[in-house]
């Protein structure tokens, strides 16, 4: 619990004016007094002073540095017999611990009254002008609770704490509830002034013991504060078991306020202050205080449950369209990561993927798009799908950008047509999308306003790649420029989004040097997941500005016994060699089980090209999971499906290359055009 400092002497000193003081020892004989104690009460030095004897505790007890203020009788104050107003404070101790001395503050009745009202109507109006600024301002349910204990304590009460419904904590709406044995609460917050004892009280993040429905109790399920002037009453009628009694009620306060936290019909949580060293006990006045106070703090609360329910179905869905955080493939190992905007902006945009393509290349992509939010996820999902359908079309990077390019024109375009007239959440994306060949050991790389990757190569210092990126999405009739590099085996790529380099009010090539710096030693023992927790905590602040995505790819390279190629000239009678040349290469990899139909598909296919598009035609075969066959010819063709009629004497080839591999597909490349197929290989592969 929080405790503040000691607030000083309580309101029962009165004004300075109208106080005086008297020193006994333990037997009530007056050791000095002040001069206005003589116009108050005949005691003079040297003898007992009877009124006040009967206020000393008796042997063996202690008096609180402020202890509960006594009235007595008799008196005369302007000449007339006036109630006194009576603290008794403990002085010091002898050595041998026998004698004490007594300080007792004596005031006018009425004059301590007045006091203490005027005290008391300052620490509402103070309260109510704190409550104004400070409830309402955090989107955190925890949060908000500790800011209302810090409120009320130490001017408002002694000790005060928050109890919230265990599922308003994780954003969900609460029951409605009949009974106050239905509620099931957990302490969220408390404070407490020193005075105060709460060693035995329920302590926070712990789950309240179910209490029994009662009359006492029937007003909070209403929505309506319940006032205990004198904490005796909770003793006979709060219906909890005796031993349990502690966790509930702290020793030695003397009155008590419980106020539902109630908003829209559903009670989120309650509210209770105690008053142990503050004199006066809690009165309707302080209720309807702290019930106005409390009502405000609820709908904060509430806010706060929406944002945590909103928050976390943005996070989950945002997670649910990301791939798998750590994947292996042939051509790599990865590993992504996305981390939200801190500071209450929460989910973004940002995003990675990683696709598998044909020839076991993989493509890796990071984009960003601009805000937050369910608008922002959703604008990325479309996006993602989008480079997904267009990376199964085997695009290269540029042209792949460019057909991205035009969709988010066209979406913008939808958007601000809309009647809300709604900025449109894609205008301004960036992409960078990189496409790794394990075979040729070559990476090509175009972005749209995005920052270059990273590259670790072994025994080398990291580097950005050096490329020309383009315009972002949305602005159209720019071209994006492709850029190849070498990669060797073993290298670790690192794409990521502009959030991790360009933190608030930070210079974006300093977060660059940053992030260099921290991809040294990637070459090592340490994992992907290692070295990207380390990129994390050495580069992004605590509550990062703008959400950040990192795709993290360990790459890999096909050995030269796993890839067998062949070029033919025009000729179709070298289609029968075609044939042996894969057989005897299947038969050399302990493959002679898929000889038939890759026989078949490779007579086919080289068939084709050779009678359709010339030559020379290019022949690959490449070993590992999968076998994938590959036949390349100078035409820029695309080859289609169709259905043979019975009079037909071709036009099956294709169709039973289709039916018999699991896959097969064409992508267009700078002196042509590829087809290929893929077999599913038993057994492990080296």
């Amino acid at each position: 619990m929080r405790e503040p400092e000691h607030r000083g002497p309580g309101p029962a000193s009165a004004s300075a004016g109208d106080t005086a003081a008297v020193v006994l020892d333990d037997e009530g004989v007056v050791i000095a007094r002040s001069e206005s104690a003589a116009t108050l009460l005949e005691c003079p030095p040297g003898r007992t002073c009877a009124p006040l004897l009967g206020l000393l505790p008796r042997a063996g007890t202690e008096a609180g540095p402020a202890g509960r203020p006594a009235t007595i009788p008799g008196g005369d104050h302007a000449g007339r017999k006036v109630p006194l107003l009576c603290t008794v404070v403990r002085l010091a101790t002898h050595a041998s611990g026998s004698d004490a001395q007594w300080l007792v503050l004596i005031a006018p009745a009425h004059t301590a009254v007045e006091a203490a009202e005027r005290d008391a109507s300052r620490r509402r109006v103070g309260l109510s002008q704190a409550a104004a600024a400070g409830i309402g301002t955090s989107l955190d349910v925890i949060e908000s609770a500790g800011t209302l204990v810090n409120l009320l304590v130490p001017d408002f009460a002694d000790l005060a704490t928050v109890d919230i419904a265990e599922n308003v904590l994780v954003g969900d709406e609460p029951g409605h509830f009949d009974t106050s044995g239905d509620v099931r609460l957990r302490r969220t917050a408390a404070a407490q002034s020193p005075e105060i004892s709460a060693e035995d009280l329920l302590a926070v993040g712990e789950a309240l013991p179910p209490v029994t429905d009662s009359a006492l109790m029937r007003p909070l399920m209403k929505g309506l504060p319940v006032l205990v002037p004198d904490v005796a009453v909770l003793h006979a009628k709060l219906g909890v078991d005796p031993e349990s009694l502690p966790l509930f009620v702290p020793s030695g306060a003397h009155s008590s306020i419980a106020v539902p936290l109630y908003a829209r019909g559903l009670i989120l949580g309650c509210v209770t202050v105690w008053r142990s060293q503050l004199p006066s006990a809690f009165g309707e006045e302080d209720a309807v205080l702290l019930q106005d106070v409390v009502s405000r703090a609820a709908l904060g609360v509430d806010n706060a449950r929406r944002y945590t329910k909103e928050h976390r179905s943005v996070v989950t869905l945002q997670r649910s369209l990301l791939p798998r955080s750590a994947m292996d493939s042939a051509a790599a190992e990865t590993v992504g990561v996305y981390q939200p905007a801190g500071g209450g902006l929460g989910v973004g945009g940002d995003w990675f993927d990683v696709i598998p393509l044909p020839s076991l290349r993989v493509a890796f992509v990071v984009g960003d798009v601009v805000g937050h939010g369910l608008d922002a996820t959703a604008a990325m999902a479309r996006l993602r799908t989008a480079v997904q359908t267009l990376a199964d079309l085997d695009l290269d990077p540029g042209e792949l950008l460019t057909h991205l390019d035009d969709l988010v024109l066209g979406l913008s375009s939808e958007q601000m047509a809309d009647e809300s007239h709604a900025e449109p959440a894609v205008l301004g994306a960036t992409c960078l999308y990189a496409v790794y060949d394990p075979v040729a050991g070559r990476c090509a790389v175009a972005a749209a306003g995005h920052p270059p990757p990273a590259l670790v190569s072994p025994g080398v210092e990291p580097a950005f790649v050096g490329m020309a990126p383009g315009p972002p999405l949305g602005v159209g009739g720019m071209p994006f420029e492709v850029t190849e590099f070498e990669v060797r085996p073993g290298s670790v790529l690192a794409l990521f989004t502009d959030g991790l380099v360009d933190s608030r009010g930070g210079d974006i090539e300093q977060g660059m040097e940053t992030l260099r710096s921290a991809l040294a030693g990637a070459n090592g023992s340490r994992t992907l997941g290692e070295i990207s927790q380390s990129i994390f905590d050495s580069v992004l602040p605590q509550e990062p500005a703008d959400d950040v995505a990192l795709l993290l790819a360990r790459t890999r390279a096909l050995s030269s016994d796993q890839v067998a190629s062949w070029e033919l000239e025009p000729d179709l009678s070298l289609v029968a060699r075609a044939r042996e040349l894969v057989l005897g290469q299947l038969s050399d990899w302990e493959l002679d089980e898929l000889g038939f139909v890759t026989e078949l598909v490779v007579s086919e296919l080289v068939t084709n090209a050779i009678r359709y598009a010339g030559g020379p035609v290019g022949l690959r075969l490449i070993r590992d999971r999968v076998l994938v066959c590959e036949v390349s010819d100078p035409s820029s063709t695309q080859p289609r499906l169709r259905r043979a009629r019975e009079t037909d004497e071709g036009g099956r080839g294709l169709f039973l290359v289709a039916q018999l591999t699991d896959r097969w597909g064409c992508r267009f490349t700078s002196t042509g055009k590829t087809i290929w197929t893929e077999q599913p290989v038993d057994g492990p592969q080296g």
